[in-house]
């Protein structure tokens, strides 16, 4: 089990205190000293069990490196004082604490409770609960392949934590509020409410014909999640986070949000009047001056860059830093209510029917109402971790960390954000006419195929490119050739007419060839290897090192020849050899590739004769280092799914 940061901190702060007293020791304080080092190594053991320890756990060895004596007399007067009077942080009563806040080296503001929320340090073999989440999708439009990958990736990586053995809640759904809602409604013919559910079954359906396993599809138009809004706004207000101002600034109705002013360009139209866009998505803006209810945003600026300092927080990196950036170019207060008789269609701030809720605000206390907020059961599985989009990066990195904050709930785990999909290497648009639609691409590469093209062709932190003929030759090459060829080839009836599985565990030593041996070293290692790339959320890697194995094994194939080898009675073992290297390359692959492709998957693993209680990720170690291989005659069912040829129309 790892060591905690803190407690590596703690460890270095406290070597660094006893080098200290002895150098103290040495130039004439030792009496002083040694009458009290055991007990103010006691008073430091009782500091590192603070909340606030390691975010002040630099300036106290800072302190001890200077002057320990100094820091011991501190403390000295500090005990005397408090035998006077008791003081107390945060209902919080052990000395330790009581130091922190009467040393003048800790006044600081008072902080917010999710600091002090215990982080749970797992071992890489704990179970625990998991939540992951898509954005949920905006109604203003069908789903394009862009809303499917962010799903598929979602959902790997909830099926991988799954065969970790974790408990996992994946959340999906639609953001049905707004004045776009409204608008594509009324160009629909269709009224608002029908026009949501219309539009809302089309992502869900998306969602079922993907084999994307959600465990909850969530609307924001639900009585539920309108409840859990009123008690959100409810409690900002409560803890004084809410006021209500005069506001002005540009609008974008495009992005319903204010856009800041340096993100603001002007542009001549053809007429030679002057227009104003936002400087990345070029949607039109408006100068607008208003009353709304606004958020103490300015408050949680030390916190949120507090948040960031670990660097997983945010991934891949160049999105962390992109956060770092905006936050630390200084935060405004927030608008998060809109006069309701602009935005009719959204949900009416609790206290004021004036005002409706910001549809952002609306839309992210949706990853709270999936799990059952604010019935105190959503506790069981937060926080969570976000799959987002780089265009939606602020207001899940910025807005939505410091609104839970502000409640005292502990912000995301980690936010996982990618690139967008271009078609052709140009960007997807209604005007380009070259938005795809999963449900049409689908009927030329199958769903499956679909699935493993996007994750496999995908690279987190840049765009990636959709193209049919790459789409082809990359399914034609990979799954057919090379994956669905090699179990083909282990069936053929001259070399296994009874379609046998042999344990490996007899064979692993019977090659001697340089290539059987890598293919042995690749299935002994790629357990271990697919796994920190999940964990890294390179998917694309994990499929390279599938590849590489399936590769090989059909590169040790080819070489031992074992159509010919089976005309010898001499060399039965050496084409059962092959055939059981061969075939736990294949049941391993399908084991690692199942969050990208289950049921292609799961027919093979059905195939081989698999069972289902053996498809958890500790099942990816080969069965000739487990011995697993119960013994009984095992042979590939009849049925073989293979998969199919992607022939251009």
């Amino acid at each position: 089990m790892a060591i905690p940061l803190r407690n590596i901190i703690w460890l270095s702060s406290l070597s660094t205190f006893k080098k200290n007293i002895r150098a103290s020791i040495s130039s004439g304080n030792k009496r002083f000293i040694m009458a009290s080092s055991r007990r103010l190594e006691k008073v430091l053991e009782d500091l590192q069990k603070n909340p606030y320890f390691d975010k002040y756990a630099e300036k106290i060895a800072k302190l001890q490196k200077t002057s320990p004596d100094q820091f011991l007399q501190q403390i000295e007067k500090e005990e005397k004082k408090l035998q006077e009077k008791t003081v107390s942080l945060h209902g919080m009563r052990s000395p330790c604490s009581q130091y922190l806040k009467r040393f003048s080296l800790f006044e600081t503001k008072p902080q917010p409770s999710w600091i002090h929320i215990r982080k749970n340090y797992f071992s890489d073999h704990a179970t625990r609960n998991v939540y992951i989440t898509t954005p949920i999708f905006y109604v203003n439009a069908g789903p394009h392949i862009g809303h499917l990958y962010t799903a598929l990736l979602a959902d790997s990586l909830a099926r991988f934590n799954s065969m970790l053995g974790h408990s996992v809640f994946l959340g999906t759904g639609t953001d049905e509020h707004g004045t776009k809602v409204k608008k594509a409604a009324m160009n629909s013919d269709m009224p608002t409410s029908l026009y949501c559910t219309h539009i809302s079954q089309q992502y869900q359906k998306m969602c079922d014909t993907f084999n994307v396993k959600y465990s909850r599809f969530i609307r924001t138009t639900e009585e539920q999640h309108i409840k859990a809004v009123h008690h959100f706004w409810n409690r900002l207000d409560e803890n004084g986070h809410i006021y209500f101002d005069k506001y002005s600034g540009w609008y974008s109705e495009s992005d319903e949000a204010f856009i800041p002013d340096a993100e603001v360009i002007e542009q001549k139209n053809e007429a030679g009047k002057s227009i104003y866009l936002t400087a990345n998505s070029e949607s039109l803006v408006e100068w607008v001056k208003e009353e709304t209810y606004k958020f103490r945003l300015t408050s949680f600026q030390d916190d949120l860059l507090y948040w960031l300092k670990n660097e997983n927080t945010v991934q891949p990196a160049i999105y962390h830093k992109s956060l770092l950036s905006w936050i630390e170019q200084g935060l405004q207060d927030l608008s998060i209510s809109r006069p309701i008789d602009r935005v009719p269609w959204a949900i009416p701030t609790p206290s004021n029917k004036s005002q409706a809720v910001y549809v952002w605000l609306d839309a992210l206390v949706n990853y709270l109402t999936s799990i059952g907020y604010p019935d105190n059961s959503f506790k069981q599985f937060w926080p969570p971790t976000h799959i987002v989009g780089k265009d939606i990066l602020k207001f899940h990195g910025v807005y939505w960390p410091a609104f839970l904050m502000a409640l005292g709930l502990e912000p995301p785990k980690r936010l996982l954000c990618h690139g967008h999909w271009t078609v052709d290497d140009r960007k997807m648009s209604k005007s380009k006419e070259n938005v795809i639609s999963p449900f049409d691409a689908m009927s030329e590469f199958t769903t499956e195929g679909l699935r493993y093209f996007l994750l496999r062709q995908a690279v987190p932190h840049s765009d990636a490119n959709y193209n049919a003929q790459k789409i082809r030759n990359i399914l034609n090459a990979e799954l057919p050739n090379t994956f669905g060829n090699l179990l083909q080839r282990c069936l053929g009836k001259t070399i296994n007419p009874s379609r046998a599985i042999p344990d490996p565990s007899n064979y692993v030593d019977t090659l001697r060839t340089e290539v059987a041996r890598k293919n042995i070293k690749l299935l002994e290692g790629i357990g271990e290897t697919a796994k920190q790339y999940y964990e890294e959320h390179n998917l694309h890697h994990v499929v390279d090192a599938v590849m590489d194995l399936l590769h090989t094994a059909n590169q040790m194939f080819n070489q031992h020849q074992p159509w010919r080898l089976c005309k010898s009675a001499d060399s039965v073992k050496e084409v059962e050899a092959v055939l059981s290297l061969s075939l736990e390359s294949v049941r391993v692959a399908a084991l690692v590739l199942h969050p990208i492709i289950p049921r292609s998957t799961s027919n093979m693993l059905d195939s081989l004769e698999v069972p289902t209680t053996r498809r958890l990720w500790r099942d990816t170690t080969p069965l000739h280092l487990t011995n697993c291989f119960d013994g009984r005659h095992r042979c590939v069912s009849q049925n073989v799914q293979l998969f199919q040829r992607i022939d251009k129309n």
